[in-house]
């Protein structure tokens, strides 16, 4: 089974238009002002969080070495697919402390307050790493914030084993650090030395050098109450070769058919689950801006207005302007 990681062909020969913080603002201001707009955001809406994004300003991976674990893989039955899971598990356990701790940016914040005003009443976001729902935490309950926001690729803070069995994430963190105390010292030394890991967007980081065969995934207890042996677990994101939930992809769609315009944020657009919903937009002939730093799949697309120009200096100044 062969699955590739989407990429981004650039043209280096294009030149690149650049625009002022303060005519980026007053152009973000004009497109939102008239409210019922869907909001689509990317990694790079995370990057002042200290969580790094996958590509850089060329449109390039950052790490060109980088080798996602594909859906086929974390589920084999077989051995192999066992000793992948041991390398997810583990990087992903080193990995997910730093996301866990991340806080909301000012980007966060900013869209936040667009949301609670109804200027974006829609958003649908490609991170799995939940700030845009600590971002407004303390404005809206849980329930509210599922209605609002759609996390298009899944959310890293809740697992769920092969048989349906759902916890948070933290819980299962601690069911990690018990079946392995050695990978726990090591964690509570970075924490206490204050060393950080090269950490993905989803969660993992790069190791080299380290054998994953004596990381123990711990069982699922609610299947050993049912008297099932069961370690598969995987956490609640969409993987590389998996497909998203029809429910999903229909609400995504839906967001965007709801709205009257669309804006996309700090995303290259690369995976095509997101590049339809622009695709959509277009069709319908819906206003579309995209603000990013670098090149994306949509650039050149005729009805996509693009910003070249990083969310974090505009937006406080975007909500000032229109609240």
């Amino acid at each position: 089974m062969r699955v590739s990681v989407p990429t981004i062909i650039t043209s280096s020969g294009a030149p690149k238009q650049t625009i002022s913080p303060a005519a980026a603002v007053e152009r973000i201001a004009g497109f939102l002002a008239p409210g019922k707009a869907t909001l689509i955001t990317g990694a790079g809406v995370s990057v002042a969080s200290g969580i790094r994004a996958y590509r850089g300003k060329d449109g390039r991976y950052m790490n060109p070495n980088y080798q996602p674990i594909f859906y086929h893989e974390l589920t084999d039955q077989s051995e192999k697919g066992f000793a992948f899971r041991q390398r997810y598990w583990l990087r992903s356990y080193l990995g997910y402390p730093p996301v866990r701790d991340a806080l909301p940016n000012t980007s966060h914040y900013a869209i936040a307050a667009l949301q609670y005003a109804s200027y974006l009443p829609r958003l649908v976001t490609q991170n799995v790493d939940g700030l845009h729902h600590k971002a407004i935490a303390h404005l809206w309950e849980p329930e509210h914030i599922q209605k609002q926001i759609l996390e298009l690729h899944g959310t890293l803070h809740r697992v769920h084993c092969m048989r349906g069995h759902t916890v948070p994430r933290g819980i299962f963190q601690d069911w990690l650090s018990a079946s392995n105390p050695r990978w726990k010292e090591f964690v509570d030394n970075l924490e206490k030395t204050g060393q950080k890991l090269r950490t993905n967007p989803d969660g993992d980081v790069e190791l080299e050098g380290v054998s994953y065969t004596d990381f123990v995934v711990p069982g699922c207890p609610q299947c050993t109450l049912e008297g099932q042996q069961n370690s598969f677990h995987k956490p609640e994101v969409i993987f590389f070769g998996e497909s998203i939930p029809s429910r999903i992809k229909n609400r995504s769609f839906h967001d965007v058919e709801e709205s009257e315009r669309v804006f996309v944020l700090g995303t290259t657009l690369a995976t095509y689950s997101a590049f339809r919903l622009v695709k959509r937009a277009l069709e319908l002939r819906k206003p579309v801006m995209l603000l990013n730093v670098g090149p994306t799949r949509a650039d050149g697309l005729p009805g996509v207005e693009k910003l070249e120009i990083s969310s974090s200096l505009v937006l406080r100044d975007v909500v000032r302007a229109i609240l």
